[in-house]
């Protein structure tokens, strides 16, 4: 299929399956700029780079020739940032073959989805390179080649595995790279030709919503209480985000909201793929309200309508700052963001000016906090031909709740999740733990929070 091919029905598919009307001037320019030119992209979280570098790199994999090969390469930083991409890309180019490669991901269902060869792969660096040392595919000057949030990937430490990849793969006909925030320096094998073109997006409305940004002063050095209080003049519909600097803060903050009766969930990096993903679905389903996460969560991680996000530790740097701040106030929604400053703690200096909070003493009323909605999990997924219409009509036809109450569904490789209301929850797994979901036999249990 040529290039313009692709790209009209990429147009149309964008407005079909993502339901977005219309392309935002980065991704205008990004699908405009010269297929056989470099191009870099800066821009703030949530301002669609994901939808810009897709349209940019199915110009240039449109005019490759190659049948049996890997025609455009994506290499992200998280797995998170991975699927989010693979839910972009694959919707909009059903006629190529595109696949995702990650840790924590099935290595035996990885390694069969490269059979026949895919012509668009997504990876975290480290489980590319081990596909490719072990002979599982093999990649040749591929038409493209995207390296995402390219700054997070050298400052994680992946040069060594990008070194070696990009010494397999050779070459590429072009070269995407993009940021949020610009990188003073590129090392020699990331660097862009001489007549690139740079793409920067860093204009308000970029995140066209409207961000408020209050002080929580603390009166211990211990912010506890005060986070506790916090959430608690919140309403039940609200999505947050708390961000912490250790995965024991996180750890420790989650047994404490849960001991005062709010629904919270975790979200570190020594959790596994599938305990991230849940905690994700989670929130955006509804079922848990709050996240309490590390830095991990300020980039790649697609979440509709959150309400804000609080730092309960001071940002490590300006980086963090902006990449935490960009989980609200995404595609024209409104968003807030909370900052509790312990005794000795001043705002950052790169923090605006702001209004002081003091929020009452409800730590007692904090059970108003728990989700309305409950997550099914259903032991079956993609690899045993489920879909979300199949999850829909399995839930619907146990006949305890109406078919629109079911809210967010999410088909993974071996089990699905489902959010449904939590006050028909044990009804609904009574009834479905006794049904068939296409002829065959499936568990359902619910999420805890």
């Amino acid at each position: 299929m040529n290039q313009n091919s692709i790209t009209v029905s990429a147009r149309r598919l964008i407005k079909e399956r993502l339901g977005i009307d219309e392309l935002n001037e980065m991704q205008l320019k990004a699908e405009g700029a010269p297929a056989e030119r470099d191009l870099t992209l800066l821009a703030p979280t949530g301002s669609g780079k994901t939808l810009a570098f897709t349209l940019a790199m199915l110009r240039s994999v449109g005019k490759d020739k190659g049948e049996n090969s890997v025609k455009g390469l994506i290499i992200a930083p998280s797995r998170e940032l991975v699927t989010q991409i693979y839910s972009v890309v694959r919707p909009i180019v059903p006629e190529m073959k595109t696949v995702a490669l990650y840790g924590g991901h099935n290595v035996a269902d990885e390694t069969a989805s490269l059979k026949p060869v895919p012509q668009i792969v997504v990876a975290t660096p480290g489980r590319l390179l081990d596909h490719l040392q072990r002979g599982n595919v093999e990649i040749h000057s591929p038409a493209c080649l995207v390296i995402d949030e390219y700054d997070k990937l050298l400052q994680l430490g992946f040069e060594e595995e990008l070194k070696k990849i990009l010494r397999r793969t050779g070459k590429p006909g072009r070269l995407i790279l993009t940021s949020a925030t610009r990188l003073d320096k590129l090392p020699d094998y990331l660097h862009p030709s001489s007549d690139a073109v740079t793409i920067e997006n860093r204009c308000e409305d970029a995140a066209p919503g409207m961000v408020e940004y209050a002080e929580v002063k603390s009166y211990e050095a211990d912010k506890l209480n005060t986070l506790a209080n916090l959430l608690g003049t919140l309403g039940g519909e609200d999505k947050v985000i708390v961000f912490v600097n250790h995965r024991e803060s996180a750890e420790r903050v989650v047994k404490y909201l849960k001991k005062h009766g709010f629904g919270a969930t975790l979200y570190h990096g020594a959790l596994d793929q599938r305990e991230r993903a849940t905690a994700v679905d989670t929130l955006c389903g509804g079922a848990t309200p709050i996240m309490v996460a590390t830095d991990l969560a300020a980039r790649g991680l697609d979440i509709d309508s959150l309400t804000g996000v609080v730092h309960y530790h001071l940002p490590v740097d300006e980086q963090a700052w902006i990449h935490r701040n960009g989980r609200t106030g995404r595609q024209g929604k409104d968003g807030k963001v909370w900052i509790i400053t312990g005794p000795d703690e001043q705002l950052p200096p790169y923090a605006p000016k702001m209004h002081v909070e003091v929020p009452p003493e409800c730590c007692e009323n904090a059970g108003a906090r728990r989700a309305t909605t409950a997550m099914l999990c259903v032991s079956a997924g993609k690899k045993e031909k489920i879909s979300r219409g199949d999850v829909a009509g399995f839930i619907a036809a146990a006949s305890v709740t109406a078919p629109e109450e079911t809210g967010l569904i999410r088909v993974y490789d071996h089990y699905s999740l489902a959010a449904v209301p939590a006050r028909a929850v044990k009804a609904l797994v009574d009834k479905l733990n006794s049904m068939r979901l296409k002829g065959k036999k499936v568990r359902v249990s619910v999420i805890a929070n």
